[in-house]
C-alpha cells in the first residue's frame, strides 16, 4: 500500500542531473514525489532535477529517485523531494493537473470550452472538499 494517495497526470516535466532520455510526462504526484516514464534506466539513489514548466513560475525540484522498474519499452521511475517546502508546491501543482484535466474533459464530454480561470471554479466548486488533504496522507 502506497504512504501518499497519488492522482493521475500527463503534464511534460524536464530531468537533469542523469542522462535521461525521451522523458514522456509526469505520472503522477503526491506529497512525498512524483512519478515519471523513461526509455532509459536510472540508478536508485541517483540526485536529478525535476523541471515542470506548465506553471509559472516553473517548478524546479531537487530530487532522490527512489525507484525505477521496466516496464515493457520504458521505466516508471519515482523520486522523492529533498526541500519539504517542494512537497507543498508539488501539491499546488497537482491541484492545477486535475483543472486542466477537467477542462479538456469538459471540452470533450460536453464541448464546454473553459477558460483557465472557468474551469478552476468550477472544479474547486465540485471537487476540492473531497481534495485529500496532508493529514490524510500521513
Amino acid at each position: 500500500m502506497r504512504k501518499y494517495i497519488r492522482h493521475p497526470s500527463d503534464i511534460p516535466i524536464e530531468v537533469d542531473g542523469v542522462d535521461v532520455q525521451n522523458i514522456e510526462s509526469l505520472h503522477d504526484v503526491s506529497f512525498g514525489g512524483l512519478s515519471f516514464v523513461s526509455k532509459n534506466r536510472i540508478k536508485s539513489g541517483s540526485k536529478i532535477n525535476i523541471t515542470i514548466k506548465f506553471v509559472n513560475p516553473s517548478f524546479v525540484s531537487l530530487t532522490i529517485v527512489k525507484w525505477c522498474r521496466k516496464r515493457g519499452d520504458h521505466y516508471d521511475v519515482g523520486v522523492s523531494f529533498c526541500d519539504p517546502e517542494d512537497a507543498y508546491r508539488a501539491r499546488m501543482i497537482e491541484q492545477i493537473c486535475h483543472i486542466e484535466h477537467y477542462k479538456r474533459e469538459a471540452l470533450i464530454k460536453e464541448g464546454r470550452k473553459l477558460t483557465g480561470e472557468q474551469a478552476a471554479l468550477e472544479w474547486i466548486q465540485r471537487y476540492a472538499a473531497k481534495f485529500p488533504s496532508f493529514e490524510h496522507q500521513e
